[in-house]
Order: C-alpha cells, then sequence, then structure tokens
C-alpha cells in the first residue's frame, strides 16, 4: 500500500518554493517569485500556507526604506520534504526497497 503525499507539498507551487528553499539559506520574495513564475498574490497565499503549517518563516523587514520579505525553511518544513520525496520515490519505485 502507498503511504498517502503531504497534500500541502503536493501542490506545484508550494512544492517549487519548497524546493527553492532547501538549496539556500534564505530568499527574498521577488526572487521566488522569478523562479517560480507565480503572480504576487498567489505566491503570497502560498507562502502564507507554507508559514501556517511551520514549514517556512517569513519574515518582514526594510531594505533601507523599500520593504523586504524572507523566507526560510524550518526543520520541520526540511523532513516535511524529505519524507514527502521519500514518498514519491515509492510511488516511482514500487519494488524498491525501503
Amino acid at each position: 500500500m502507498f503511504k498517502p503525499l503531504d497534500p500541502l507539498l503536493h501542490s506545484e507551487l508550494r512544492l517549487a518554493v519548497m524546493s527553492l528553499l532547501i538549496g539556500v539559506e534564505e530568499a527574498e520574495f521577488p526572487y521566488i517569485k522569478e523562479q517560480t513564475g507565480a503572480t504576487a498574490g498567489n505566491l503570497s497565499v502560498q507562502l502564507d500556507k507554507l508559514a501556517t503549517a511551520g514549514y517556512i518563516t517569513v519574515e518582514k523587514t526594510f531594505k533601507g526604506k523599500r520593504p523586504c520579505t524572507l523566507c526560510r525553511i524550518t526543520p520541520v518544513g526540511l523532513k516535511a520534504f524529505e519524507e514527502y520525496v521519500e514518498t514519491l520515490s515509492q510511488y516511482l519505485n514500487p519494488g524498491a526497497p525501503k
């Protein structure tokens, strides 16, 4: 029997955000928006969902006089992402040892 995939991470945009944050210490909102091709409104909503789940932190600061939104993956988010990838690999290779 297949283990269920985390529905929060099974969204294309949320999975893309988590994939980006895995490789960096932190990322600014415009960078994530550019890399994912998302609209600002949709990205904002999806970041809020990830933050509410505890998968990322969102810090609103300023660079000079300009607002700056920084996103970081949390240990909970890292664990959820790793479990998602492991479960997905079981879907792709059902006969492989666990």
